[in-house]
Order: C-alpha cells, then structure tokens, then sequence
C-alpha cells in the first residue's frame, strides 16, 4: 500500500513538474556525486570491494510558482560507500512533496522535514555525512491565526532506507510570541512554545507488554532583552521500552530532558553558559536498535572542532544518561592597542563537561529490596531515577580550549590554538568497560595563510596530538594551493608516530585538487583514510579505513 502510495504521488510531482514548464514559475535544484575506490591496504586494515568503485549519487529538483511548491529527489547507490549501511541500495525517488499557502494555512503532503523546539522529542532531518536520512511521509500543516501565534501538526512515518518504519507518528507544535500577539512593545522579547508528538506500534510481542502509543512533551521558553537572551527547554517521554527486548536490555521507565542557556553579547565580547541533563532520552519510530529508526535529537554540549586533531576523539551525546556544561567566550582586543595591532585580536575560549548520572536506587518488586544499580537496566525493575546531578557521575568528555585569530598583515594572517581534552573511549565507542579506558590528551595548531599574490594563496596547517592512551600521539601537516577563483591544490599527511603498536606507527598521506567555475565544483583525491568515529552535533557513525581515488562532484542551478 505505501508503495502504491508513493509511486502515485511521484507520478504526481512529475506530471506537475512537466505541466510547469509551459507555465511561469523556477526550477532550482542541486547534484551530488560521491565516488570512491577501494584497494585493500593490510596496515590499516583497509579491506577491498567486490565492485572496485562505490558511488552514492543525489539529485533534487524543486519548482515554485507563487503560493505553490513541489520537488523531489532521485537517489542512487551503486552500490553505497563503505561508511553507509549496506541497505542503502539501489536506485529511486524516496523523497517528493507538493506544498501550497493560501492564507497563512500551509500544506504539505509526501516528504518533509521537520522539527519541535531544539529537537528533544522530534528532529527529522538529513545530514549525507551520517548517513541520515529520516524525513517524514505524510501530511503536514503550518498555520498562523494571527499576528504572533504559530501553529503546526503532522502525521506520517518516517524514512529508513528505501522503505518506512512502522510506527505511525503523530506530532503538533504551537508558539507564541507574546509581544507580537499582544501588540505589546517592550526592551523585552518572550517566547512561549509547546510540542507533542506520539508514536503508534501495534504489540508485537505480548511476552513484555509492550506499550503500543508512546507520547513524548516539551515546553521551552526563550527571554531577550538588550544583549541578554535566555532559552530553556524541558521535555519528558512516557514509558517506551527499548533494546534488544530481551529481560536485559528493555527500561521501562520514563525519559526526561532539561536544556538551558544563557548568553550575554555586546560589541567586541560574547559569552555563553549552557546545561542539559538527559535520562534515558532517545525515541524511536519503532522498537528497533538500529540508528535509522531515531527520531529526536539531543544537541551535544561541545564545541563542534574543524580541525583534524582537535576532533579525533568527538563526543557522542548519551541519551541514556548524561549531565553536561558548556561555557564560550569570545573577545576582541580593539584596533591600535598594544595587543591587538593595527587590526586587532581575537581570542576564543570553551569549556565542556560531560559526566554520567549517578548511580541512584531502584526497587526490586520480586526480591522486595532496595539495591543500588547503575545505568543498565532490567526488567526485575519498576523504576530508576538518578539524581539530578552530582559531580561523582564517570567522566564522559572534557574539552578545554583557547584560540586565538590575528590579521598579521594584508597578506598573512594566522591561529593558534591549545587545547586539554579527555575521552572516555570505552563509553563513547560503546566498548567494554576496562578496554581502553579515558585518553587524555593535549593538542596544539598552528594555521597561517599567505597571499602571494592577487589570487594566489597559499595556507599551511601544523598539528600536534600528544597522548598516553588510545592510538597514542599524532602529528598531522597540511598545505594547501589556492588560485581564485577555479583551482586548489592540497596535501596532508597524518602520522601516528606514538602507537604502541610498532606496526601502526603509519603514515596516512592524501593528495586532493580541485576545479571551481560557477555552480560547478569538481574535486579528485587520493590517499588513505584512518577508521575512527565521526561526529556531527553529537551524532556519530563508525568510519572504516579505507585506500584509494575518490570523486566528487557538485552543481546547483
């Protein structure tokens, strides 16, 4: 049936798509093409491919006239990169929509995107990085009564792969701008929000009496005034039994989520403190382990690091249970002061803590006792509530960084770096505990631009990574070629010279250049890529080695 759904309403975007051509209106869209090769490498354990080359390949295509949209997208996988799930597969259009507005009512039926407050207990999105992919197909309706009050609700199930998920999700959303619906002007902006979403899923298995509709909530508030700006979000999700299903792996117990921040800005100077705390968090469209059945998110509490090193080991948010802190400082030293030259100084500070909730009581119904338990879970248990914070939770990820950013001249300008962090990677890799233990390291970058000449610029990138633990210590060079506005050239090489595997000691070497003209950009590279955890915002996906050509591709019109 939702196949049949699908391919009428494909053939429908198609055939309006076709109509439009005749008619007044724009085409917009945008191409994607990742190619990669795969040759077997034993050093880093690189393994080969059957069909040589893999390919993942996007193309969307999007068409507005007035108050009317529709798109859709083709995918194909021929077959997936190493790093996707084998069930991306094949080739098809799992993504198209219609959209209209007519009197502040949108509708939108198919494919969407979606999200309530900062995402605690509804996020859909795409990220190719990931490998994410969980929109929505359904029905989707935005409204606006008045003047500061806005409305939305929705219904579908959400994409995993080719096919939907079973569970059928439900979700509405409504904010309030109190000043705008008041007609009321102030130095004081308040915003006032509530979601709701639920999840239906018939009980597959009496055995653990299974809830069959989850509802997850959340309020959140956000306070301006002048420089200040406050936001805080709380959200709870009911009884919702995830895992394997087995005596071990279910909790029964609801989930709750607190995310607050304040920050403070003016001209030259910013600050921002954040918390949140997460306990047992994570909802899913149907009862499943696997990461595509996700459909909230829980933003990490940590700097989001570009440089290499600095991200070698990122944090991965545990939605299980974790207590996190975060403090950004951002400063400019002014122009013609001793410190900050003739262009000035700026300098960039971060703090984060990540840690455990602590262990805290349940109550055994069948031995009638108490016993003290950590964070795993099992049936024999009615309930667990740790307490809400205390500073003997295990250590998850602490980050402590400074960065500093100085326009030298008009031809060179320079940022160091200095950073202390410590990672639990037997938590955050999800191995067994004892096996690796928290590496601690400290990491240094230097990264210096120089402009040759009009268009020519060349950038050099130094890193170093000294630790005791984990893969030991690495260094890492990059320089890069830039002719404006078509041409780059680039080669890095990562050496992890402080393994305490001898053999490991290796050399990680990549060749990239690159073409640019207009929408166009064409990028070719060569060279070996070390297995690992990557992380966006707290999301993570394991990364094989791999060694050989890659190709990508990208156009916009």
């Amino acid at each position: 049936m939702i196949k049949k759904i699908s391919l009428t309403l494909t053939i429908a975007c198609l055939t309006i798509i076709c109509f439009a051509q005749e008619n007044s209106g724009e085409f917009h869209g945008d191409f994607d093409l990742n190619m990669q090769s795969y040759q077997e490498d034993k050093l880093i354990e690189a393994e080969p491919v059957d069909e040589i080359i893999l390919n993942n390949a996007y193309l969307n295509i999007n068409y507005t006239q007035g108050n009317f949209a529709a798109g859709l997208r083709y995918e194909s996988y021929l077959n997936a990169l190493l790093d996707f799930d084998d069930d991306y597969k094949g080739n098809g259009i799992p993504f198209r929509y219609a959209t209209y507005t007519i009197d502040g009512l949108e509708v939108t039926a198919g494919n969407y995107y979606e999200q309530i407050g900062s995402g605690l207990i509804f996020r859909s999105y795409e990220n190719k990085g990931l490998g994410i992919d969980n929109a929505m197909d359904g029905v989707r309706l935005k409204y606006i009564p008045v003047k500061g009050i806005y409305l939305k609700t929705f219904i579908g199930k959400n994409r995993t792969y080719f096919t939907y998920s079973d569970g059928i999700i439900r979700g509405a959303d409504a904010e309030v701008n109190l000043n705008e619906s008041l007609n009321f002007e102030s130095k004081t902006k308040i915003i006032v929000g509530q979601g709701f979403v639920s999840r239906f899923q018939a009980d597959n298995n009496p055995k653990f009496k299974l809830p069959q509709n989850i509802a997850a909530y959340s309020s959140r508030l956000n306070i301006i005034n002048g420089g200040w700006n406050y936001s805080g979000e709380y959200a709870i999700k009911l009884n919702d039994p995830i895992g394997s299903l087995t005596a071990e792996g279910n909790n029964y117990a609801n989930g709750n989520a607190l995310m607050s921040s304040l920050a403070y800005s003016q001209r030259g100077f910013g600050i921002i403190a954040e918390m949140h705390r997460v306990d047992h968090m994570e909802f899913r469209s149907e009862r499943a382990q696997e990461k595509q059945y996700i459909i909230n998110y829980i933003p990490t509490l940590t700097k989001q690091h570009t440089y290499t090193l600095l991200a070698l080991y990122p944090c991965a948010t545990q939605s299980e249970g974790e207590f996190g802190t975060q403090v950004d400082v951002f400063y400019k030293i002014k122009k013609g002061s001793v410190l900050g030259g003739k262009y000035g100084t700026k300098i960039s500070f971060n703090f984060s803590n990540i840690r455990s909730l602590e262990k805290g009581v349940k109550y055994d119904t069948n031995k009638n006792e108490i016993e003290e338990i950590s964070s795993s879970f099992k049936n024999d248990y009615t309930d667990f509530t740790p307490k809400f914070f205390s500073k003997n939770g295990e250590l998850f990820f602490n980050d402590i960084n400074l960065e500093i950013y100085k326009k030298i001249n008009k031809k060179m300008k320079a940022t160091g770096i200095l950073a202390r962090q410590s990672y639990n990677k037997d938590v955050l890799e999800g191995k067994t505990p004892g096996t690796y233990g928290t590496v601690n390291s400290t990491i240094a970058i230097a990264d210096v631009s120089y402009k040759i000449k009009e268009g020519h610029t060349v950038r050099v990138e130094l890193q170093e990574l000294l630790a005791d633990g984990g893969d030991g210590s690495w260094s890492m060079g990059l320089v890069e070629y830039t002719i404006s506005p078509h041409w780059f050239f680039a080669v890095q090489d990562m050496y992890n010279w402080g393994n305490h595997d001898v053999e490991k000691q290796l050399h990680y070497v990549n060749i990239n250049c690159g073409f640019l003209k207009g929408a166009n950009r064409i990028a070719i590279g060569y060279g070996k890529k070390r297995a690992g955890i990557f992380c966006v915002g707290g999301v993570c996906k394991e990364v094989p080695s791999a060694n050989g050509f890659s190709l990508t591709i990208s156009s916009s019109f």
